[in-house]
């Protein structure tokens, strides 16, 4: 059986896959993944003596950033 596609539509999921829009509602496993190993690192470096010169507390300010925008990722993609 032969099948048809004509060029028109084929052309739309390439466009469609190309912008993002193939991928809109697929899991975000790595996402989410990274975001439960960020907040450990948070956690650990929470736990640890705050006597590192600023440093510390500046690492839990990124951690916290790179949180949010990990989320901010998986909300654009449709994702959880």
């Amino acid at each position: 059986m032969k099948v048809f596609f004509p060029r028109a539509a084929l052309a739309g999921v390439v466009i469609a896959t190309s912008v993002g829009i193939g991928y809109a509602f697929a899991a975000q496993p790595h996402m989410t993944a990274t975001i439960g190993m960020l907040r450990s690192a948070r956690a650990e470096l929470a736990s640890a003596t705050p006597n590192k010169g600023g440093h510390r507390e500046r690492a839990l300010a990124l951690i916290d950033q790179a949180i949010g925008e990990v989320q901010a990722g998986i909300a654009f993609a449709g994702g959880r």
